[in-house]
């Protein structure tokens, strides 16, 4: 198990990031949580097996069909505990 924190820059924002990120992180059976940025980024942190975290990573370097994703930058932070997935507005 980790935690990942993941900030994804290019045109992430408008173009149903969040909500895509939600459904793969659900898919994976990842908990944490995803929102926008004022600089115009995407940050998400996950937890769960190593594997599906690895997963989720690779994915947001694609993101959703509407999405051109310019630069994935990624950190392991200590676990984090969380319940769910939940998209932060």
């Amino acid at each position: 198990m980790k935690t990942l924190k993941i900030k994804i820059y290019g045109t992430v924002q408008g173009v149903g990031f969040r909500y895509s990120t939600s459904q793969q992180a659900e898919k994976l059976n990842l908990s944490g949580w995803v929102k926008n940025e004022a600089d115009g980024s995407v940050s998400a942190e996950v937890t769960g097996e190593d594997s599906d975290v690895d997963s989720f990573e690779k994915w947001c370097s694609i993101g959703p069909s509407s999405a051109k994703v310019e630069k994935v930058e990624s950190e392991e932070k200590p676990m984090e505990k969380y319940r769910k997935f939940e998209v932060k507005h």
